[in-house]
């Protein structure tokens, strides 16, 4: 047949039917996905509401709980929510480390339900330097540092905040061994905790059981004394050697962890123990 008798292709309804149809689909899964968010947040707050409160706040207190995360679109989400059913007034912080990941997406999402002040870095810089860009942006009379990861459990915030609201101390740390509430702790872990915690208490004075806890409250007073130098997970010795410096009155109170593996996405390592020991060196002597 010459090539002047076939008609040229056009666009049918058909076309145009298929498209739209793939465009609607997305749609409704988006929406799906967002009633499925709103749905378990709903739950999450009636539970709370039904479940007994022993703690007493002042009246207008307010708790900034700041988050760094760096890649943990698994878990970023449960621990939002498991801080925003919290019975107390919080300001959530997070503060994303140039995710990859798709962390990023699921926070986008998450704003839509619950107020969140999110940072981002343009480039990975480390746990130290997220917790700087977090605290800057703190408004609450006290700060807790919260991972992004299900190693703690967000409820035990509530009773590591409270000898702070008591007037008992200007600084609280969440003592994974103090009790010995740890589940999957390697050996190796709790022993490296035990020889870092023991040159820290060397060198400040201290008699706390461990310094490398994730859960460090702290007055917005006294951390605003304090200048955070270490980007990486330095951060843990170089701050509690300084607030100790200042003599800020530092107690522990036990909580519970559940440690994951490297394989499963924990990301401090040799090299961060080894830096460890020279901020504990370093800032145990001066500033």
């Amino acid at each position: 047949m010459p090539a002047s008798m076939i008609a040229p292709r056009t666009s049918s309804p058909r076309d145009s039917f298929d498209w739209e149809g793939e465009t609607i689909t997305a749609m409704d899964r988006r929406l799906d996905e967002i009633d499925r968010l709103s749905q378990a947040l709903a739950a999450d707050q009636t539970e709370q509401r039904c479940a007994p409160c022993d703690y007493h706040f002042p009246p207008g207190f307010r708790l900034s709980v700041v988050i760094p995360v760096y890649n943990e679109r698994e878990t970023i989400e449960k621990i939002v929510r498991r801080i925003h059913q919290l019975p107390i007034d919080t300001e959530i912080i997070v503060v994303d480390d140039c995710s990859t990941d798709g962390t990023r997406d699921v926070l986008a999402r998450i704003a839509h339900y619950v107020d969140l002040k999110i940072k981002y870095h343009d480039q990975n810089q480390g746990k130290g330097a997220a917790l700087r860009t977090g605290f800057a942006a703190a408004s609450g009379e006290v700060v807790i540092v919260q991972d992004a990861d299900l190693e703690y459990e967000p409820r035990d915030i509530l009773t590591v905040i409270q000898p702070i609201l008591e007037g008992e101390a200007d600084v609280a740390y969440g003592s994974r061994f103090s009790e010995a509430r740890h589940v999957n702790s390697s050996w190796i872990h709790r022993a490296g905790n035990r020889c870092l915690t023991w040159l820290s208490n060397f060198t400040t004075g201290l008699k706390i059981t461990d310094m490398e806890t994730c859960y460090k409250a702290i007055r917005t007073s006294a951390l605003r004394s304090v200048t955070i130098e270490q980007d990486r997970f330095g951060f843990e010795p170089e701050i509690t050697a300084k607030l100790a410096r200042r003599s800020f009155r530092i107690v522990e109170r036990p909580i519970s962890y559940n440690a994951r593996s490297w394989k499963s996405g924990k990301k401090i390592g040799m090299r961060d123990a080894i830096q460890a020991i020279w901020c504990i060196l370093r800032y145990g002597w001066r500033d």
